[in-house]
């Protein structure tokens, strides 16, 4: 994998990786970094999942951006399709966390407007630490009852659908403020709606797919929203870049 922005010659080491990926010092807020991957004709998926447009550097750089959250945020239906579990702390760079500061293991917070979680979901079964459910007062309370009696952490942030500020406002209030959002393409729209994203890593596969998956991020219409790019990296033939939200 080579660096192209900042420009400079030969192949990125570990800590140059980790010094491109790593979050803004001293935060007093929460700041949300997206991670997607999208085909040259701008496929998110191919058959339903992600898996089939990564690559190496793509699933290392993802790799990354759990190391260095305090939390991964994952809209219910993308973790369903995706086959999530919970993060468990061989999945993790223990010595990374630790010489950084964080966690030994991010927990996995989920949004999910009608607590749409199974109870016996990976997510709670098979995790190092219960995962943080952001839901609505308009679930079904029961749902909201059993999730909590499994385990998760259940946070009401909103009427009939997620108010995403005050769920990143409940993230903070558990010291999670770097958030490492992994989608999928309605969570990404609602965040950019709701003027959250603060940053955007996005690898660009070579790969057309056509047919009829969906584009990274869809929703209501908004404003465009202004990015700057701050990084440029290539693998093969593939592109990785981060941009970060002009404010």
């Amino acid at each position: 994998m080579q660096i192209l922005l900042p420009p400079r010659d030969g192949e990125i080491t570990d800590a140059e990786l980790e010094r491109v990926y790593d979050y803004p010092a001293g935060l007093d807020r929460p700041w949300v970094q997206v991670n997607f991957v999208s085909s040259v004709d701008g496929a998110v998926a191919v058959d339903g999942q992600s898996a089939g447009l990564g690559n190496a550097a793509d699933k290392k750089v993802f790799m990354l951006g759990r190391d260095l959250a305090d939390v991964v945020l994952v809209g219910a239906g993308t973790a369903k399709a995706e086959g999530y579990h919970g993060i468990k702390a061989g999945e993790v760079r223990a010595e990374r966390r630790a010489r950084l500061g964080r966690a030994p293991v991010p927990p996995i917070a989920v949004v999910t407007a009608r607590a749409s979680i199974d109870p016996a979901s990976p997510l709670l079964t098979d995790t190092s630490v219960p995962p943080i459910v952001l839901t609505t007062a308009s679930a079904p309370a029961e749902r909201r009852a059993a999730l909590a009696a499994a385990g998760a952490d259940v946070v009401v942030t909103g009427e009939a659908e997620v108010d995403l500020v005050a769920a990143l406002a409940a993230l903070d209030e558990r010291g999670l403020r770097r958030v490492d959002c992994e989608g999928g393409p309605a969570l990404f729209g609602s965040l950019i709606a709701a003027d959250l994203v603060d940053e955007l890593c996005v690898t660009i596969a070579p790969k057309l797919v056509a047919g009829g998956s969906s584009r990274i991020a869809h929703g209501p219409v908004t404003p465009p929203r202004d990015m700057a790019l701050v990084s440029a990296l290539h693998y093969e033939s593939a592109l990785l870049l981060r941009y970060r939200r002009v404010r």
